[in-house]
């Protein structure tokens, strides 16, 4: 599984002109799924994501977690994370998992989140989702599950 995780301020989801999901700081998570992750992964990740310490503590230094802060996160499906660029000028995304698989894990990381006791609003899954949101610092973070090799 991949995620990539930004800082926000604020974050939105939209479906159809309607607002699906909105928070105020927190984290907004893009999550890819990929062929032959499973539910081990889902949670993993989540946990992850939910300790990794990327807020600032009161002394201005990234310290702090989702946990620590009680901050939220807006979880929407992105299966271009998948997207493999290597050839020609057209993503091809054979490596992500097929959709009813997908969605199913999708959601399977943010119950694993919520476990935890995280506030989570989630776009639509499949869905033509308009995002919005404020960046906070910028900061951006990329996760893997299982974590990369390093090089």
């Amino acid at each position: 599984m991949k995620a990539l995780l930004q800082r926000v301020r604020e974050a939105s989801v939209t479906v159809e002109g309607r607002t699906v999901g909105a928070i105020g700081p927190g984290l907004l998570v893009l999550l890819g799924v990929g062929k032959g992750d499973g539910e081990a992964e889902a949670v993993a990740l989540a946990d992850r994501i939910a300790g990794l310490r990327i807020f600032e503590d009161p002394a201005g230094k990234m310290n702090l977690s989702l946990l620590d802060t009680h901050r939220a996160a807006l979880v929407v499906s992105q299966f271009t994370l998948y997207a493999d660029t290597r050839k020609g000028r057209r993503p091809s995304f054979v490596d992500a998992a097929p959709p009813d698989e997908a969605r199913r894990l999708y959601g399977k990381a943010c119950d694993a989140l919520r476990a935890l006791g995280i506030r989570v609003e989630e776009g639509v899954f499949a869905a033509d989702m308009q995002v919005a949101l404020v960046n906070d610092g910028p900061v951006t973070i990329s996760l893997e599950q299982p974590p990369a090799p390093r090089r």
